[in-house]
């Protein structure tokens, strides 16, 4: 694995302030638009936006470490905002997977690309997961920074069975529209057949 050159760290650096900038502006409508719901939504959300970013870093970065450098940076904001501490872990893993898949899988580019774009995408579940499959050591979290009961009680309102599978489809149907939406963009503004 050749390492990334200086340019192309640059890029990636200038691709993930960009991605950053989207989440942010989703999270912010989000949490106005739907207040119980907007950390459930989160990833889909931002997966719906954040397509044409993504196609962007592998046209300038068209090899392996983009993409984990990108979902490393995430995982390090989830470690060091606040978060339950093993947020950040699907973050890195996500990211690792989705160079991964686009880079070292032998299949169809088109394929390649909406699949780890997909994966990717579940890597902004990180704060999430721990509530579904460690809401106790959660809970203690939470109680451990001097949040009351009617807080956690907020919190936990959309984390049940079904906010999981809605959490889950709904990040699968935004990245694949958000890929389609890329790459209609990349076609139009950039000039790529990607």
């Amino acid at each position: 694995m050749k390492k990334l050159k200086m340019q192309e760290l640059i890029f990636t650096g200038v691709y993930t302030a960009i991605y950053f900038f989207v989440v942010a502006i989703v999270m912010v409508v989000l949490k106005l638009a739907v207040p119980v719901f907007d950390s459930l939504l989160l990833p889909a959300a931002s997966a719906l936006f954040s397509g044409i970013i993504y196609l962007l870093l592998l046209q300038k970065v068209p090899r392996f470490g983009g993409i984990s450098v990108m979902g490393g940076v995430f995982g390090l904001l989830f470690l060091i905002t606040g978060h339950f501490a093993l947020s950040f872990i699907p973050s890195f893993v996500c990211a690792i997977l989705a160079d991964f898949i686009q880079y070292r899988w032998n299949a169809d580019e088109k394929l390649r690309t909406l699949i780890s774009y997909t994966v990717f995408s579940f890597g902004l579940t990180g704060p999430l997961l721990p509530m579904w499959f460690m809401k106790n050591a959660y809970v203690d979290s939470l109680i451990r920074r001097g949040k009351d009961a009617d807080y956690i009680n907020y919190v936990f309102t959309p984390i049940t069975t079904t906010g999981f599978v809605v959490c889950v489809v709904s990040v699968m149907i935004c990245s694949v529209a958000g890929i389609y939406i890329g790459r209609k963009l990349l076609t139009k503004h950039f000039q790529t057949k990607r």
